[in-house]
């Protein structure tokens, strides 16, 4: 599809998603090669390669005869070592038709584990992340338990309702790619590119702070959603003063609006909003009015003509990736909130201890990214960028004094 093309990006420029977890307990290579064996022959896209050769645009191919999912042992010395494997991971590039475009990292200690999932973000949002997950621990306990299967999308026009108007639209799609072309004629090219070194910042909270932010939330009437966005770009304003954008994107989860795409499908599109702050209003007064405008822009959002126009949009969107590559964009940050996630934490042999939220590095000029999850009742954290866009340091001043805002 147009959207897992734009982050496809090319076949030589990596954008990796990698999800991790952190179990207690002696599990086997030998369980893991029984569970990813299921895992793969339940989802088709982890069978499948990419075909940039054969046609105009790159395409999905499913491989009769493709490898096992790879997993990669290494020796656990530190607690941080998942982190810096996570960013190893960022730039590796899934170009083998007859391997999977998916990776599985072992940091493996004597009684202590990370696993970490590797995979292409033109494959996955982070719903599918935290799908893999649970049902790779869910194998891990119990190697005898069947997943089931499902059959692949062909197209978007599997998602179009009965009473869509296909004249009507086509006739919408063609001004829109006219527009769209004449609006990146008229752009001027910019060479500028990110050239530092991308950079990922973890902080997980405790049970206590994490338990008053929610209080906080449910005193004021606000979603940790909305708060979260509204101590971030104040963050940005105090540290960034006038070039702060006061706007944030927010990615919301495909499976809202289209329920044929269910939880345990692997699915890679998230439609956005923008959400931004007001002049003259306090935190909780932003993030009141953050809360109100979201509910009213995920209303109006139709995720099915979405993905439909943009199939019409294939002609432009090589511009569209220099264009993001090149462009400040009008915001501060891209921020993904996951809320609570939901796996179990005890099994037979071992408990899943935690949690981390994903990281990625995209090739963007603004890369700056937020994703936040909560798991046995702790607020995870990681903030990821490039040094040539943001610098690790100010990156670090407005992480601390966002999450200072939550708490205050």
């Amino acid at each position: 599809m147009m959207v897992e093309r734009i982050m496809y990006v090319d076949s030589k420029t990596p954008v990796n998603c990698v999800f991790t977890a952190k179990i207690n307990g002696e599990i086997s290579e030998a369980q893991f090669r029984i569970a990813l064996d299921k895992i793969q022959q339940k989802h088709p896209l982890l069978r499948a390669s990419i075909d940039h050769k054969s046609a105009k645009y790159p395409f999905f191919v499913e491989e009769k005869e493709i490898s096992p999912i790879p997993l990669r042992i290494l020796e656990r010395k530190t607690e941080e070592d998942w982190l810096l494997e996570s960013e190893n991971e960022w730039y590796r590039i899934f170009e083998d038709p007859k391997k999977p475009m998916v990776q599985i990292v072992w940091v493996k200690g004597s009684a202590v584990s990370e696993i970490l999932w590797v995979m292409p973000h033109s494959i996955c949002d982070g719903t599918t992340g935290i799908n893999l997950l649970r049902e790779l621990c869910s194998l891990l306990d119990d190697p005898s338990a069947e997943l089931g299967s499902y059959q692949t999308f062909s197209s978007v026009d599997d998602f179009l309702p009965a009473d869509f108007n296909l004249k009507k639209n086509q006739r919408k799609a063609r001004l829109y790619l006219i527009m769209a072309k004449l609006f990146f004629f008229i752009q001027s090219k910019s060479k500028k590119r990110n050239s530092g070194k991308n950079y990922a910042l973890h902080r997980k909270l405790d049970t206590v702070i994490s338990k008053k932010i929610v209080d906080k939330c449910k005193v004021n009437g606000i979603s940790v959603h909305s708060l979260l966005c509204a101590a971030f770009m104040e963050a940005f304003k105090e540290f960034q003063g006038k070039k702060a954008k006061g706007k944030v994107i927010s990615p919301v989860d495909v499976r809202n609006f289209i329920p044929e795409i269910k939880q345990d499908h692997i699915f890679a599109f998230a439609p956005t909003v923008e959400l931004s702050l007001k002049k003259g209003q306090n935190l909780l007064e932003n993030a009141q009015q953050i809360k109100k405008d979201l509910v009213e822009k995920m209303g109006k959002t139709e995720a099915r003509e979405l993905l439909w126009m943009g199939e019409n949009m294939h002609p432009v969107v090589d511009r569209m990736i220099s264009l993001l590559k090149s462009s400040k964009g009008g915001h501060d940050i891209t921020l993904s909130n996951m809320g609570k996630i939901d796996i179990p934490s005890e099994y037979k042999n071992f408990k899943l201890e935690t949690i981390y939220s994903p990281t990625v590095a995209f090739p963007w000029l603004n890369s700056n990214t937020l994703v936040v999850t909560t798991y046995n009742h702790q607020m995870d954290f990681t903030f990821m960028s490039n040094e040539d866009f943001l610098p690790k340091e100010d990156a670090k001043k407005i992480k601390d004094k966002a999450i200072e805002l939550l708490t205050s």
